[in-house]
C-alpha cells in the first residue's frame, strides 16, 4: 500500500503542494485531475523521489520512503515515472529502446517487447528508429519502455497527451487492462477525464495545490462539491434556487449538467434559445435564463429566440 500523508512542497517559500493525503493499493488506478499548475506534476514528482520534502511522509508497505536527499540517484527503484517529455534515445530502434528496460538475461526479451508492443499498437514499429517517429508515437513507445520493467508503482504525466483520439481509446483500454493484471499501481495526472471517469478507482481533484475532492469517478461526478470539480467532467450550469422555484427567495446555487435539463411542455423554469451545437447523438443547447446562460442538451436543435420549459432530472 502507498500512503500519503500531509506532505507539503514550494520551490520557494510559496507552497505549490499542500497537505495532501492519500492511500492506494496494489492494482489501484488513481487518477489526479486539476487545471494546469495546480501542482499534479509537483506531486507525481514528490512520490517518485525527485523533490525532497520537509512537511508529511510517504510510506509504502509501511517503509518510509526518504526521498532525493537520502539517495545518490533521486527515485524509488520499484517506482517507474513517465514525465511529460519523453526518456527515448533517437538514434536507436522502438525495439532497442524498450529492451533496455529489460534484461538481457530474460529469456522471454524478445516475446516481452513484442508484448509491450501490441499493448501500445506498435508492434509494426519493432525495427524503426525513434527518430523517424511522430510525437504520439513516441509517446506510445515511452509507454511501453516505462512498464518494461513491471515495476510496482508507475506514475505517468499526461501519458496521452500527443495521441490521436481513435487510438486513445483503445490505447487506454489495452493499457490499464495490462496494468490491472500485473497488480500494478497507476497513478496518472491528466487534463483527461474520460481517463478518470472510465477506468480510475479512485480521483483526486486538486485546486491551488489542495485535494478539493477525493471520491470514486461514479459518486465524484453525481456529487460534486463545487463548480470546479463538476467542470472536469462536463458543461455545468449554476443556477440560483430562486430562479428556478418562483416560491423561494434563496440565492443558494444547483450544480447541474446539461443532460439533467429535459424539455417539456409546461414548468416555471423558462429559457429563451440562444444557439444549437451538434453534439453526434444529441445536441447542446444554449440558452437565456433571465440574463444567465445556461446549457441543456435534446435530441434535435431548436429555434433561435424560442422559448421553452425545462424540468431538472436528478442524477441515478
Amino acid at each position: 500500500m502507498l500512503k500519503v500523508e500531509n506532505i507539503s512542497f514550494g520551490y520557494s517559500s510559496k507552497e505549490v503542494v499542500k497537505n495532501i493525503s492519500f492511500k492506494a493499493n496494489k492494482g489501484d488506478y488513481v487518477a489526479v485531475i486539476g487545471e494546469s499548475g495546480c501542482g499534479k506534476s509537483t506531486l507525481l514528482e514528490i512520490i517518485y523521489g525527485l523533490l525532497h520534502i520537509e512537511k508529511g511522509t510517504i510510506y509504502w508497505n509501511n517503509k518510509k520512503l526518504l526521498g532525493p536527499n537520502f539517495y545518490l540517484i533521486p527515485g524509488e527503484i520499484f517506482m517507474k515515472y513517465l514525465p511529460q517529455d519523453f526518456d527515448l534515445m533517437p538514434y536507436i530502434t522502438v525495439e532497442e529502446n524498450i529492451g533496455k528496460n529489460i534484461s538481457v538475461l530474460d529469456g522471454n526479451r524478445q516475446q516481452r517487447i513484442k508484448e509491450l508492443l501490441e499493448v501500445v499498437d506498435m508492434s509494426s514499429y519493432l525495427k524503426t528508429m525513434v527518430k523517424n517517429l511522430s510525437v504520439g508515437q513516441k509517446q506510445r513507445v515511452a509507454i511501453a519502455k516505462v512498464i518494461a520493467k513491471e515495476p510496482e508503482v508507475l506514475l505517468l504525466d499526461e501519458p496521452f497527451s500527443h495521441i490521436d483520439n481513435f487510438r486513445k481509446n483503445k490505447l487506454r483500454r489495452s493499457l490499464f487492462k495490462y496494468l490491472k493484471d500485473k497488480n500494478i499501481l497507476c497513478i496518472v495526472a491528466t487534463h483527461d477525464t474520460t481517463d478518470a471517469l472510465s477506468f480510475a478507482d479512485e480521483i483526486l481533484v486538486i485546486k491551488d495545490g489542495k485535494v478539493v475532492a477525493q471520491n470514486t469517478p461514479n459518486k465524484l461526478y453525481k456529487n460534486p462539491n463545487s463548480a470546479y470539480v463538476a467542470s472536469f467532467f462536463n458543461e455545468i450550469n449554476e443556477i440560483p434556487c430562486n430562479l428556478i422555484n418562483l416560491k423561494t427567495t434563496s440565492k443558494k446555487k444547483m450544480l447541474l449538467y446539461p443532460n439533467q435539463l429535459k424539455l417539456i411542455e409546461n414548468s416555471d423554469l423558462k429559457v429563451n434559445i440562444k444557439s444549437n451545437f451538434f453534439k453526434g447523438s444529441y445536441y447542446l443547447i444554449e440558452a437565456d435564463l433571465k440574463g444567465k446562460t445556461i446549457f441543456f442538451e435534446h435530441t434535435s436543435s431548436l429555434k433561435e429566440g424560442n422559448e421553452v420549459c425545462l424540468e431538472i432530472f436528478k442524477l441515478q
